[in-house]
């Protein structure tokens, strides 16, 4: 592994070429048609498809069939991609897989198209996501880096930022079930002076989002506290049941309450770790966005009030860390050119460290699958999958009042040493005062750490 500045890779799906010179099916080969209910059965074997951009392609042609309720196209294409698309194929495959369930459940979710949802109503489309003990999710998320880097760099931050504070007091809104807080705590316990009493407070969430824990707040708090009393360490667990559909606001109205209450009359630092949460906070941005003009910060725009509202607070450092990619758009076709182009990734992963037919992979590409589903099939408030790349929430940050402090070279080897635990694909690179995670050179995920100004 290795730590860089280089400029980044190029896409691996290239978008800018139609599907042209279908290469003919070698004659030994055995080809697999699937039979899709309502769909004609094949005359003859397809050509291999199997290239990532003839995929893209042909899933954009759909899209847009299905957005204009032209039925015999929609059928046609995804009959073609029933045949090379199959669930149990290689990476690109069951990419491709994923995105065909997705519009089949988008046209059978809009009305659109209602020969065709009429013709798929016999097929089983529906994603089984699993719901994970915590010691399923904790060894669930050790699996990869993907968690395990915004965990590492983040609590590395907030050691340093803790440092001389009796009380810390953490606002934990991540998508992990606090998996990250036993290593900070045991972090907390074996370098910072003294036990601190620790205050920990989350968003009981209202939404069901992967990965989903079988366990009620109550429990999880409670083996918390247990962990903490171990390490010595006193932890005060709160939930504040709150949605990201309006911004977090009874979280933010709970804090508020708490900041005129106590005031500065005790020496407490407070933390706000944002792991992978903030982009369900609603946001669109108008298709022209992404071709031709700049993007526009709105004021009045629920990310950034909630930022303002978090701002407010002063807190004594802010984590953000989030996958850095752009599913915003109002746009089918765009947000699908976007997902494509970046959920490869976790595809390609899986195949390095999971075996076909195991559990743990089911789940892991069911979680995949549930996204990608939420991602094109949903509109509205139900569309919550809403990432936005690195460089926007730099420029929210700041336009908040806030300043990246950036990761020191400890944090950087500490960073460095847990990636290599893991698959030589893995690496790291600095964009700015943020650490950037990258799998064979594409950006996956970023860790940003902030102040107020």
């Amino acid at each position: 592994m290795q730590f860089t500045e280089t400029l980044p890779a190029p896409p691996l799906h290239l978008t800018t070429k139609p599907c042209q010179n279908f290469t003919p099916m070698n004659p030994n080969q055995i080809h697999r048609t699937r039979p899709w209910p309502g769909f004609p059965a094949p005359n003859k074997a397809l050509g291999t498809f199997g290239d990532a951009n003839c995929m893209e392609q042909l899933l954009v042609r759909c899209a847009n069939a299905i957005e204009s309720n032209d039925a015999t196209l929609s059928q046609q294409i995804l009959w073609v991609l029933n045949n090379i698309a199959p669930s149990d194929g290689d990476s690109n495959q069951r990419l491709t897989c994923g995105f065909l369930r997705a519009l089949i459940a988008r046209a059978a979710k809009t009305g659109t198209c209602k020969m065709l949802t009429a013709a798929l109503s016999n097929s089983n489309i529906t994603i089984q996501t699993h719901k994970f003990s915590i010691i399923e999710l904790a060894s669930f998320v050790d699996l990869t880096p993907w968690h395990r880097f915004g965990f590492t760099a983040a609590n590395a931050a907030i050691l340093e930022a803790v440092e001389g504070y009796s009380t810390v007091h953490i606002v934990d809104l991540s998508l992990t079930h606090c998996m990250q807080i036993p290593t900070l705590i045991d972090a907390m316990a074996g370098k910072l002076e003294g036990p601190p009493v620790v205050k920990l407070t989350i968003a009981g969430a209202t939404e069901d989002v992967p990965p989903m824990l079988d366990l009620s707040y109550d429990e999880l708090g409670i083996k918390l506290v247990n962990f903490a009393r171990s390490r010595n360490i006193i932890l005060d667990f709160n939930v504040i049941p709150s949605s990201s559909s309006d911004g977090f606001s009874s979280l933010i109205e709970h804090l508020k309450l708490q900041n005129l209450v106590h005031g500065n009359e005790t020496n407490e630092a407070l933390v706000i770790n944002c792991h992978m949460m903030l982009h369900y906070i609603p946001e669109e941005t108008p298709t022209a966005t992404t071709s031709t003009t700049p993007f526009s910060f709105e004021d009045a725009t629920p990310r950034a009030l909630f930022l303002k509202q978090i701002r407010s607070l002063n807190p004594t450092l802010v984590v953000l860390a989030d996958e850095d990619a752009d599913f915003t758009s109002n746009n089918l076709v765009c947000r699908l050119r976007s997902a494509f182009n970046y959920l490869w990734i976790p595809y390609d992963i899986v195949d390095t460290f999971l075996p076909k037919g195991s559990k743990q992979r089911q789940w892991y590409e069911a979680d995949i699958g549930w996204k990608i589903e939420n991602v094109i099939a949903h509109e509205g408030l139900h569309r919550v999958e809403r990432l936005e790349p690195r460089a926007r929430w730099v420029q929210r940050m700041r336009n908040t009042g806030f300043r990246g402090v950036g990761f020191g070279e400890d944090i950087v080897t500490e960073v460095k040493g847990m990636l290599d635990e893991h698959a030589a694909g893995w690496g790291l690179k600095k964009e700015e005062d943020d650490l950037v995670l990258t799998w064979k050179g594409h950006n996956v995920v970023f860790t940003t750490a902030w102040v107020p100004t």
